[in-house]
């Protein structure tokens, strides 16, 4: 159970932060993907978080973790003026969702809904990390234009071809704030994200959100050998 160092909290959306961590010397190893079971060194309460950084970034010593803005570690809170500097232990890595190793040169769908996108961004930042990755798609929902963690880093691989990015939100907003798509993950949204008929796909969200993007993938054909779930 490595002790590490939390040295940043930093606002993600409303509702979450980032935690930065500081890791001990020595490697630690995980697959894009997993978790780790997490608290505060001095209290016995441990939570599990899916790691939102790349395996590549633990390399360099540093892990990310996208957690509640409250009820994260208890009563403690998230403030930055009070955890920063503080002590965290950490049990992992854990869980097995991630890229199965058949699917290591096919196309990639990622689904993500509210903090599941966590463990889809070192996902994706995994994949970015290699010289010849085959085509990647995020497919992200959130409730509101604000709760979109990551948004502009994903707007700018967007942007330079590196993957394409779909967002929805599911309470209708359309305002000169959010111009963009409205409504939930449908047949027809995943239809048109689906990066090719030998796509994998990756779901991760609240179980619901899973249950009805599974169904729909199913529907347009895809194999539940090529749907790897996440709740």
């Amino acid at each position: 159970m490595p002790t590490v160092l939390l040295s940043e909290c930093l606002p993600a959306t409303p509702r979450t932060r980032l935690l930065r961590l500081t890791l001990p010397d020595g490697d630690f190893v995980f697959q894009a993907g997993q978790a780790v079971m997490a608290g505060l060194a001095e209290s016995a309460t441990r939570s599990a978080y899916s790691i939102a950084s790349p395996p590549s970034l633990a390399a360099r010593r540093t892990l990310e973790l996208l957690v509640p803005a409250d009820g994260a570690f208890g009563d403690a809170g998230l403030d930055p003026a009070t955890v920063v500097g503080r002590a965290l232990t950490i049990e992992g890595p854990i869980g097995g969702f991630g890229v199965p190793a058949e699917a290591e040169g096919a196309p990639l769908l990622l689904v993500g809904g509210g903090t599941g996108i966590a463990p889809l961004r070192s996902v994706a930042l995994d994949r970015l990390d290699r010289a010849r990755a085959a085509p990647m798609v995020l497919l992200y929902s959130a409730r509101t234009a604000d709760e979109f963690a990551f948004g502009d880093e994903f707007a700018a691989l967007d942007r330079l071809g590196r993957m394409r990015v779909h967002q929805t939100v599911t309470r209708d907003e359309r305002t000169t704030e959010w111009p963009g798509r409205s409504g939930r993950v449908d047949d027809a949204l995943l239809a048109a994200a689906l990066p090719g008929r030998d796509a994998w796909c990756l779901v991760c969200g609240p179980a619901g959100f899973v249950g009805t993007v599974t169904a729909s993938l199913q529907a347009l054909g895809v194999p539940d050998e090529r749907i790897v779930l996440e709740r």
